[in-house]
């Protein structure tokens, strides 16, 4: 069965009409749902799939204790290494989800690492990806490693040097085979 693995910025608290509509479409659809566990766009899913009673979820969930499960749908509890914190902590659940998922939907803010780091991991796997870009309302789909040029294109040049710190973005353009990119040259 296809299993879609939902994610995205934790500043996004609310799922407006163009999102809430794709997530139905996969309802719609009887796919299989992975998703983590944290506030914002998690939380937001979780809300809208609990409140469509929608059955076919699973929340993942780093360390012990799960944040949010609000259709309390069976969780997956993955083993962090202990001395990892913050970000990194969490990169594992995701890439368990990025594992196990066929496609991808991604609600990004423009700003967050984790959400595009979502957006690395599974075009690493060759999944194709839907990223819903909210300052501009725009989808963009990921059907191929290159294709990740596009989603940083939608970065305002700031916050790409604010996420290049963070995230080494080269790297990762480098684990996509795709040459790195100057940090505005997109």
């Amino acid at each position: 069965m296809t299993t879609v693995f939902l994610s995205g910025s934790r500043r996004i608290s609310r799922l407006n009409r163009a999102v809430r509509d794709r997530v139905q479409n996969i309802i719609d659809q009887d796919f299989n749902i992975v998703l983590g566990d944290a506030s914002g766009a998690d939380k937001s899913l979780q809300q809208f799939l609990a409140e469509k009673q929608y059955r076919n979820v699973t929340v993942f969930c780093a360390g012990n204790d799960c944040r949010h499960n609000l259709g309390r749908w069976p969780t997956r509890r993955v083993s962090v290494d202990s001395p990892l914190k913050g970000r990194e902590f969490y990169a594992q659940k995701d890439r368990k989800m990025a594992d196990e998922a066929d496609y991808g939907l991604v609600v990004w803010d423009g700003k967050s690492y984790g959400s595009m780091s979502n957006v690395f991991e599974l075009a690493k796997r060759g999944k194709h990806i839907v990223v819903y870009h909210s300052p501009t309302r725009a989808f963009i789909r990921v059907t191929k490693p290159e294709d990740v040029r596009i989603v940083l294109r939608f970065m305002d040049p700031d916050d790409y040097i604010s996420i290049a710190k963070k995230y080494n973005i080269n790297k990762h353009l480098e684990d996509l085979q795709l040459a790195p990119q100057g940090r505005l040259n997109l």
